[in-house]
């Protein structure tokens, strides 16, 4: 049986189209799921814009499971992350319109945070799931550069009304390609006596920025779940 959050974002879904992620798809959701408001509540605090975050959230897992089900290890590294980008929006397919009105929602000022959020959380969900080992300054601009391109491509995305969404798929490419580009430029820096001198001092301070701390993925401590 689905638990609680599974139960609130299924319920949601079909009124997301209608609604968009507001306040009356979090009632109807919770009147369709058949649990009390106070249950809603405590899955999510903050109504529709936590509901809006858990579906985001649970196709970045639903992308890990099936990543981690695959052999990529063929594949160019440049080959995988452009075919975890495409595994994610195979996973958005069936929800187009749920993830447009996301866009719409995160697009508002009050709400842009947790936009950035929830880009920032799929972008590190591929990173990890292909076996990203970083633990420098290199863990936060890999997954900034992949926010970027991720961000970009969702919204060619929605706009796309080619056969199979082929031309979604280039465009994706050529944002891989491009920061392909912008990865071996940094190596020629790194490789260069001269380059390499004047970067000496901002190196020394880049390589004092650690990652953070990987706490498990899931659910924030303290949250209310569903026994069931």
């Amino acid at each position: 049986m689905p638990n609680l959050k599974d139960r609130l974002i299924d319920a949601a879904l079909p009124h997301v189209a209608f609604d968009g992620w507001s306040a009356a798809t979090f009632r109807n959701a919770i009147r369709d799921a058949k649990v009390t408001p106070a249950q809603g509540r405590a899955a999510f605090p903050r109504g529709s814009v936590d509901l809006a975050m858990a579906f985001h959230r649970r196709g970045d897992d639903q992308m890990i499971a099936r990543l981690r089900a695959q052999d990529l290890t063929e594949m160019r590294f440049r080959d995988r992350v452009a075919h975890a980008v495409r595994t994610r929006l195979q996973i958005a397919e069936q929800h187009r319109e749920a993830v447009r009105r996301g866009m719409t929602l995160f697009a508002l000022p009050i709400h842009a945070a947790d936009g950035l959020r929830a880009v920032w959380g799929t972008a590190d969900a591929i990173w990890d799931v292909l076996g990203d080992k970083s633990t420098d300054v290199n863990w936060y601009t890999k997954r900034a550069t992949l926010s970027g391109v991720y961000s970009a491509t969702v919204l060619y995305w929605l706009g796309d009304q080619s056969d199979g969404y082929r031309e979604t798929w280039g465009f994706l490419d050529r944002r891989i390609d491009d920061v392909m580009q912008i990865e071996k430029a940094k190596g020629q820096v790194r490789k260069s006596p001269l380059l390499s001198r004047l970067m000496a001092g901002p190196n020394l301070i880049l390589d004092r920025i650690k990652a953070p701390a990987r706490p498990p993925r899931g659910d924030m401590p303290g949250m209310w779940r569903d026994p069931s």
